[in-house]
């Protein structure tokens, strides 16, 4: 049995992209979910691991990342789960934490066999990484208060879909254990 990993999907966000309308409720009503998880994990030295998008800006690295999110309007979504200095950091160009990234490699190198999936947008990144995470055969975890979504429709159909076909665990952030 090895360890497990939250991973943080998406969180550092300027919010300025198409649907950014429709996601900002959903990750407003998800963020204490999200923050409750993220203090846990921390105190119980958990590896935290936010996987991002750079927004196209290659030559960023991630405390640029951050520094942008956080002058931006929505810096209230940001703030409260600002990578801190154990905080692992992948930077990602497709939905995917795995696709193209050395997520794999990094989860290796830390025992990881279980991953605490939370962030945005349920019905695409956290999908695919879910679905990536069980092909890779890790167990996978989605509290399904602490994801936001664009369409809770979609939503609601990839939680099961995760549930029943990936044999993820779709719980809620105060049932998760590490």
């Amino acid at each position: 049995m090895g360890s497990t990993a939250l991973v943080v999907i998406d969180m550092i966000n300027t919010y300025d992209h198409k649907d950014a309308d429709l996601l900002l409720p959903a990750a407003a009503r998800a963020l204490p979910a999200m923050e409750s998880l993220l203090e846990r994990a921390r105190a119980e030295e958990v590896p935290v691991i936010y996987a991002n998008d750079n927004w196209g800006q290659w030559r960023s690295h991630h405390g640029e990342l951050v520094d942008e999110a956080l002058s931006g309007p929505y810096s209230g979504l940001v703030e409260p789960l600002r990578p801190d200095d154990s905080s692992l950091f992948i930077v990602k160009a497709r939905h995917s934490v795995f696709y193209e990234t050395p997520m794999t490699y990094l989860l290796s190198q830390l025992g990881v066999d279980r991953v605490v999936l939370t962030g945005q947008v349920t019905e695409q990144c956290v999908l695919y990484s879910a679905l990536d995470a069980h092909i890779r055969r890790l167990r996978v975890v989605v509290p399904r208060d602490a994801v936001a979504e664009i369409h809770p429709e979609l939503a609601e159909a990839a939680l099961r879909m995760m549930e029943t076909n990936m044999g993820a665990e779709i719980t809620s952030a105060a049932e998760v254990t590490w």
